[in-house]
């Protein structure tokens, strides 16, 4: 995640550069994988007012402007239809330099342009401009533009664990560096003005699967009127990796981003039926995302429908028939909170991987829902001219409870190996929101904020003492290791890859999930409890859907793999579990299971001596030296018959005495 340090420190300013707080966070448990500089794509540009406008005398569309700078003025030829006397305009004076290249001193039809009036295009602020930029009234007239428009920044690139999904915002990063450093928390006020008109009279709201779907909001705003955002907005969510779109759009972004909390615009007037229901797709349910892509669905997914069908996909990406488009002026606002587990399998399933599905996957605040929806309205009714209806439709058929976790100090500092007090265990843990409550000396009960889901043991809570104790208190000690008896079974299964290994082969590994397609090349009979492997009720792709009840499939797929590739002489074998079915409702058999393939020259060749290629009696020595290895007793080959992947006359069982 990328995060702006302007944007961090409106949060929390702990008195620290980027790089000092980057060091923090990573020290802290939360990695800095890089700090980056960024500033505006110019030099030489200031801040000039126009003080009057004359036609070109010999080009219609042109005009000759004289701008106003401190040491005088200049005289500029220029083509943008809303350049006019009054405005304040970036001026690149004689020698600057742009994304386009450099400017200079020029007669443009005849009368000389000391300058140029730029657009936000023409200063890499913006892939498209329809006229010049125009700055604030406010504006200092010869300000240098950069520092003018506070275009110098540092950008962090974080990359927090999975289970700190309450770090993928500014304010969850915010959170950190104040309870890490004791600096004071910033949380942006929401100033929202609602209308006379309830939200009901607007929309309602059902869930039928809460277990997906806790907890569902809605707001609605009118009169809306699309364009593009401010250019502090377009920054930050460029700089933070997303491409600005317009006004409204933008703001369900630059809130994710802020608070953490995903969520969606929807264009009112293309909700039929004036109703939101929340349930899972139906099986092969099709439907047509933001992409323009047709997806196909399950019965484990879950769906935003109107009252006649779907219109998202919750929590990973919208309907291409319900965008907000530049004709959109009524909104209906969605903020939800998604059951992880739905969102990350429903990604992973539709290789479809958003924002929004990267943050319900692992996890949002259930209670800052209502807080992130009502500051969504406040800058889309600034930014977009709408007006809020009064309220908010908040559906939450299943509360989230704060669980309570026991907390020992004994505990602690075992587990660390670290002395700590019961002051410092209890400012730790109140510097992170958590609630306590004394039940004894050096005993408590905590219960986390809603952020913290990760929160769920005593161990979490004792990382969280040391992490802000500092890990660098934390002495060095070497681990204390126990021996063990070696198990006759492990002794067998360590001395069996050895001769293995002796005997020239190389150890692979593959999938325990294989394809169905595999093991119905191998024929077996209908008898053969092989035959019929376990399904998975949730596979990731067809070609991993069934438990291996054989190592031959997945070893048959490594010789293809290496075949395709060149590879002629191949020696490999596999030690590893097959899971054989007991009966219905009962947990497969699990065994371990050896299975080698030879194939080409299995003694290489020489100058001296044409080697030995592997044959039936090449596999059938290698068994016997690895049951001489393992001190079993004399094996019998006898001929295989009904073994359909054996080829006729060529295979064997063996048999070993007792």
């Amino acid at each position: 995640m990328k995060l702006p340090f302007s944007w961090l420190k409106e949060f929390v300013d702990p008195g620290l550069s980027p790089h000092e707080v980057a060091e923090l966070l990573t020290m802290g448990g939360i990695e800095v994988e890089g700090v980056e500089e960024v500033r505006g794509d110019f030099k030489g540009v200031v801040v000039g007012e126009v003080l009057d406008v004359q036609a070109h005398p010999r080009v219609e569309r042109l005009k000759i402007c004289r701008v106003k700078l401190p040491g005088g003025e200049k005289r500029v030829v220029c083509g943008a239809p809303n350049v006019r006397a009054g405005i304040k305009v970036p001026l690149a004076l004689e020698g600057a330099e742009l994304p386009g290249g450099s400017v200079r001193r020029r007669e443009i039809q005849g009368e000389a342009s000391e300058g140029m009036i730029c657009s936000e295009q023409e200063l890499g602020l913006a892939p498209e401009s329809s006229g010049i930029m125009i700055l604030d009234d406010e504006a200092p007239v010869g300000a240098d533009l950069e520092e003018y428009l506070d275009l110098r920044d540092w950008v962090l690139d974080l990359s927090p664990t999975p289970n700190r999904g309450d770090c993928l915002s500014v304010l969850g990063v915010a959170r950190e560096v104040a309870a890490l450093t004791e600096a004071p928390l910033k949380v942006p006020e929401v100033s929202l003005e609602e209308e006379a008109v309830p939200v009901e009279d607007f929309i309602s709201v059902e869930i039928l699967d809460p277990d997906l779907c806790p907890r569902y909001t809605a707001r609605y705003l009118w009169d809306v009127k699309i364009g593009p955002s401010p250019l502090w907005m377009r920054l930050r969510l460029e700089r933070s990796g997303i491409r600005a779109i317009n006004n409204v759009v933008d703001v369900t972004n630059y809130v994710m981003l802020e608070l953490g909390q995903p969520l969606h615009a929807f264009d009112y007037d293309r909700i039929r039926g004036r109703k939101i229901v929340v349930r899972r797709a139906r099986e092969g349910e099709l439907f047509v995302t933001l992409d323009g892509k047709e997806r196909v669905l399950d019965g484990q997914m879950l769906l935003i429908c109107d009252a006649e069908g779907p219109v998202a996909i919750g929590g990973v990406m919208g309907g291409l028939e319900s965008e907000i488009e530049e004709g959109t002026t009524r909104v209906l606002l969605e903020s939800a909170f998604f059951t992880p587990s739905s969102i990350r399998r429903t990604s992973r399933v539709l290789r479809l991987q958003t924002e929004s599905a990267y943050r319900f996957e692992r996890g949002v605040d259930p209670e800052g829902v209502s807080f992130a929806s009502a500051r969504a309205a406040a800058l889309m009714a600034e930014l977009a001219g709408g007006k809020v209806a009064r309220g908010v439709l908040d559906v939450y058929p299943r509360p989230w409870k704060r669980p309570e976790v026991p907390l020992r100090l004994r505990w602690i500092g075992r587990f660390l190996g670290v002395k700590v007090t019961e002051d410092e265990v209890e400012g730790y843990l109140q510097r992170l929101a958590m609630e306590i409550q004394r039940e004894g000396k050096g005993k408590w009960k905590v219960r986390p904020p809603s952020w913290r889901f990760d929160i769920q043991e005593e161990v979490d809570l004792a990382e969280e003492v040391g992490r802000l104790k500092g890990y660098d208190e934390v002495p060095e000690v070497p681990p204390r290791l126990l021996a063990s008896p070696r198990r006759g079974e492990d002794w067998a299964f360590k001395e069996l890859r050895r001769l293995m290994v002796g005997m020239g082969f190389y150890e692979v590994i593959t999938y325990g999930f294989v394809s169905p397609r595999g093991l119905a090349a191998l024929r077996l009979d209908e008898g053969d409890p092989r035959s019929r492997p376990l399904e998975l009720l949730n596979p990731l792709s067809e070609d991993q859907s069934v438990m291996r009840t054989t190592l031959l499939p997945g070893l048959l797929e490594v010789v293809r793999w290496n075949l395709r590739r060149g590879a002629k002489d191949i020696r490999i074998f596999e030690l590893r579990k097959v899971f054989i079915p007991s009966g219905k409702g009962e947990l497969p058999d699990e065994r371990r299971a050896l299975g080698a393939v030879a194939l080409g020259e299995f003694i290489p060749s020489w100058w001296k001596e044409k080697g030995k290629v592997a044959d039936f009696f090449t596999m059938k020595g290698c068994l016997e030296e690895v049951f001489r290895g393992l001190h079993l007793p004399e094996a019998q080959f006898v001929p295989a018959e009904g073994i359909s992947y054996l080829h006729p006359g060529q295979g064997a069982e063996v048999r070993l005495q007792g």
